[in-house]
């Protein structure tokens, strides 16, 4: 049985880690930890977590976790590695995004590297790869239902980093065996620039044409929207307004939070599908799939470290797109200060 800790008991994110364990069979959550005692304690005592401390390094040597979720803001997420790593920890789920500006990713990136493979095996947390639903369309687009991919497009409600990661990370997803080289981007609206104590600055609505390649030179455009500008998909809160639509030669697939749609040589199939219902599962089959790389390293894990640095560098190119209007070659070297230089731009230019 391996031993699971969260770091980090706030917000819904923690919660959905602790409520997916009625479907893990291989873990158990033995400890939490939160600066803030009061939540610490309410959050244990709801989930019946036995182990309990307002320090994560403490809880790191104690309790010497197999499994850990990060739920942190994203300017501390290399501190948590670095620990993680010095304590032996086999592996990290870390809540999305996994880097806000240039200098953060590239000084994960440069860790990471440096730590491979001896450091924690690390995946992010975009538990909606493995939502039931997500995972039959994906299959049926991998095996070849619907042809050959001609186009992609995805969106979300919410700015890019507190739910428009989740759309890209689609993108990769039903285009496993592509790489992106190009992105053209736009951004407007300086409000999810403004600094809070979660640190996910992003524009308020971003729009991207990216580009992807397989390995015989083939090329895929996707279409990213994040905002205001997106579509709206279901009747729930703003955050479950996240969709996908994938376009072959045979046919086509689409996902949002409440319904899929799927047309294969003629022939149509959808439906309607609860997210809560979806989500627990996703996020107990997404810890599954973490228990399963740490037993066997060549089983690696498909939201992995490199795919997220993968997306995360999409995301500054998007940025560096924006600012110098022009098409951006990826992977790029993002310039240091994008927050405050989209910042300085969108509130001169709302």
């Amino acid at each position: 049985m391996f031993k699971c800790a969260i770091v980090g008991a706030s917000g819904g994110r923690a919660r959905g880690h602790a409520d997916a364990f009625r479907f893990v069979s291989r873990g158990k959550l033995v400890a939490v930890s939160s600066r803030n005692r009061e939540k610490l304690d309410g959050f244990a005592d709801e989930f019946g977590i036995e182990h309990r401390y307002t320090e994560y390094r403490e809880m790191f040597e104690k309790q010497k976790p197999d499994l850990v979720f990060v739920n942190t803001p994203p300017d501390v997420r290399l501190e948590v590695i670095e620990a993680a790593d010095a304590a032996g920890i086999p592996a990290l789920i870390i809540e999305k995004p996994l880097a806000i500006e240039g200098e953060d990713f590239r000084a994960i990136r440069a860790y990471t590297k440096a730590a491979s493979p001896t450091g924690p095996k690390i995946a992010i947390n975009h538990q909606l790869h493995f939502h039931p639903r997500r995972q039959f369309l994906q299959k049926l687009v991998r095996e070849g239902g619907i042809g050959e991919i001609l186009f992609v497009e995805a969106s979300s409600g919410m700015n890019l980093a507190y739910q428009g990661t989740h759309s890209l990370q689609a993108i990769s997803a039903f285009l496993p065996d592509h790489r992106p080289v190009s992105v053209f981007g736009q951004v407007s609206g300086a409000d999810g620039l403004a600094d809070t104590p979660k640190k996910h600055f992003a524009p308020d609505e971003s729009l991207a044409s990216i580009k992807y390649l397989d390995a015989d030179g083939g090329s895929v455009d996707a279409v990213l929207r994040c905002g205001a500008n997106a579509p709206r998909v279901g009747d729930g809160p703003i955050n479950t307004h996240k969709r996908i639509a994938v376009y072959g030669t045979d046919g086509s697939v689409r996902w949002s939070m409440w319904s899929w749609q799927s047309l294969v040589r003629g022939k149509r199939d959808g439906g309607e599908h609860l997210y809560p219902e979806e989500d627990v599962r996703g996020q107990a089959a997404m810890t599954e799939a973490m228990f399963d790389w740490i037993d066997d390293a060549n089983v690696v894990h498909p939201l992995n470290i490199e795919s997220a640095l993968r997306d995360c560098n999409i995301i500054l190119g998007l940025y560096e797109s924006a600012l110098g209007r022009r098409v951006v070659e990826l992977p790029v070297e993002p310039g240091d200060g994008l927050v405050g230089r989209l910042r300085s731009v969108l509130k001169q230019n709302p």
